[in-house]
């Protein structure tokens, strides 16, 4: 039996990135918008209370498990920032483009320009259980964009022991090292105990006088 999993996103880019990751599961993946999820205020102090409430919240209001992360860019220089705040850095929810340059131009001539890219995947269900799982992928930032792959900062996070951007790996490059693949492959056991129990038979119950 396939299990019916709600990505609680309407980022095409991250659902493309999950799909791949949880390939090979009978998972039928559907997202925020499939399910019309409501808008959840992420205004955690952590990437685990976000992603956690995400979770939580779609699971609650879809009745299938539901899957969440909160991720972003933490720089050294910066002071963690923009970190829970990466999606809005810039001021308004995904702009990536304005979220990347204004990073730029806040650590423009900073000699330290160690970071890291962090997810906290979290998965819930209806019945009130849930899972959270870790990755975090350091590197350095890049001068200057380069690369059309990813989305949001890959353009300019320069993993370690890479010359390129994480925006100019393939997919299955980046997927292998990615805060977002470690966080998803890790959750991936518990996806899988869900599927194996949606799969179980029914047991049988003699209602025979």
């Amino acid at each position: 039996m396939t299990l019916r999993l709600v990505l609680a996103t309407r980022n095409p880019g991250k659902v493309a990135e999950v799909r791949r990751i949880l390939a090979g599961l009978e998972v039928e993946l559907l997202d925020a918008a499939d399910m019309d999820l409501p808008a959840v205020a992420e205004d955690g102090e952590t990437f685990a209370d976000n992603a956690r409430l995400k979770a939580r919240t779609g699971a609650a209001a879809c009745g299938l498990p539901c899957v969440a992360d909160d991720s972003g860019l933490v720089v050294d220089a910066l002071d963690g920032a923009p970190g829970v705040h990466s999606a809005r850095y810039a001021g308004e929810q995904g702009q990536d483009a304005a979220n990347l340059r204004l990073v730029l131009e806040r650590t423009r001539g900073v000699a330290d320009r160690t970071a890291a890219f962090v997810c906290v995947a979290a998965l819930a269900t209806p019945d009130g259980r849930d899972w959270l799982a870790v990755g975090e992928l350091r590197g350095t930032l890049a001068d200057a964009p380069r690369g059309d792959g990813g989305f949001g900062y890959d353009p300019i996070f320069v993993p370690y022991g890479e010359t390129r951007t994480t925006a100019e790996l393939d997919p299955a490059e980046k997927d292998a090292i990615s805060h977002r693949g470690l966080a998803f492959r890790a959750i991936r056991p518990a996806v899988e105990a869900l599927v194996e129990a949606a799969s179980a038979p029914e047991p049988f119950t003699d209602s025979s006088p």
